[in-house]
């Protein structure tokens, strides 16, 4: 598991966020050595740090708003429409990895003893609707199928206008970088905690900077069938299934977040909704997974080893995606707000 959870960059990231949370001390000299590349004497110190007895001890006792903290790091900090920043570059080096080893064994496990069972808790799903422009709306829970048809229709709409921009992957040209069933109006839902609305609050990718918001809790039906990513595996298998290729549209995005040039496949969420009614992404599964290109299957009648793969990107921790029509209102709903410090307040 110490492996899994250092193998992809936010993985990496969650382990650092923990520690800045305990020890600011080292995520002062994770900053120092990230800003300088060039000074290996600042990459040992931190190596050596990352060794000791107090940080690992500092890991193994880690609270749940240590753990929190460091997922709101690791999600904070995705970028999957660029080259990895200094500090993934930084966490991503060897010797870095190989001294995080003993951090990343006991958060693995301070992580599954805090969040429990990692599958869908399906009593706790809340909707996080952001209000800072507009007063919240009840979530409209039907109308998936006409939302996906939609996603796909434009997808495809994108790969072939895709064909026209530059064949190289350098090249400086941007696009769609997410593999959600996203642009749509889908719902999409989160765990709620005992002093938080939904851990959507807090884990969201490219935020914009959200203060204010509702969170409403919905019931999925409990025949409801669920497809959970993870890991590296489950998500590779889903898009092997129900492969879409967006070779040409994600050529440039995701070369410069992975490095690698070559043939990339999402899934069909279209295809996906005729065997399950939610995708979920467990914690695990997202430190594990998201940012890497992780290889689906052989591509056909290749005679070389050429692989497909697929990138999970956009999607945030915990977040599951609703593809069919099988929410519910559940209880009344409240309001948040934030000061902008990563903490939440009730206001109803």
């Amino acid at each position: 598991m110490t492996g899994d959870l250092l193998s992809g960059p936010r993985g990496r990231q969650f382990c650092l966020g923990v520690l800045t949370a305990t020890q600011p001390e080292i995520g002062t000299l994770a900053a120092r050595a990230a800003s300088s590349p060039q000074d290996h004497g600042l990459a040992s110190e931190l190596t050596e740090a990352l060794r000791s007895p107090a940080t690992v001890s500092a890991a193994e006792s880690a609270s749940g708003q240590a753990l929190l903290a460091g997922l709101t790091e690791a999600a904070d900090t995705a970028r999957y429409w660029q080259p990895p920043d200094e500090t993934d570059a930084l966490l991503a080096q060897p010797a870095i990895r190989l001294a995080l080893g003993p951090v990343a064994l006991a958060l693995a496990d301070a992580l599954a003893v805090w969040w429990g069972p990692g599958f869908l808790d399906r009593d706790r799903q809340c909707f996080v609707q952001w209000t800072d422009e507009r007063k919240g709306q009840p979530p409209v829970p039907d109308g998936a199928a006409s939302m996906l048809a939609n996603w796909k229709v434009a997808a495809l709409a994108d790969e072939r206008q895709a064909a026209k921009r530059p064949d190289s992957p350098a090249a400086n040209w941007g696009g769609w970088w997410w593999s959600t069933p996203r642009p749509s109006e889908l719902l999409s839902t989160s765990r709620s905690l005992p002093d938080l609305g939904a851990i959507g609050l807090l884990l969201v990718e490219d935020s914009l900077g959200w203060k204010q918001a509702t969170v409403w809790p919905l019931v999925p039906r409990p025949d409801a069938r669920l497809y959970e990513i993870d890991g590296p595996a489950a998500w590779a298998a889903l898009a092997a299934r129900y492969p879409l290729d967006v070779s040409l549209s994600k050529r440039h995005g995701w070369w410069r977040t992975t490095g690698i040039a070559g043939s990339w496949l999402v899934p069909d969420w279209s295809a996906v909704a005729a065997d399950y009614d939610g995708v979920h992404l467990t914690l695990w599964g997202y430190l594990t997974t998201a940012g890497r290109g992780v290889a689906a299957r052989p591509s056909a009648g290749s005679s070389v080893a050429v692989l497909e793969r697929t990138v999970l990107a956009g999607w945030n921790p915990d977040e599951t995606y609703w593809l069919n029509d099988v929410l519910t209102p559940g209880a009344a709903p409240s309001d948040w707000r934030t000061d902008g410090s990563g903490r939440w307040s009730r206001l109803t």
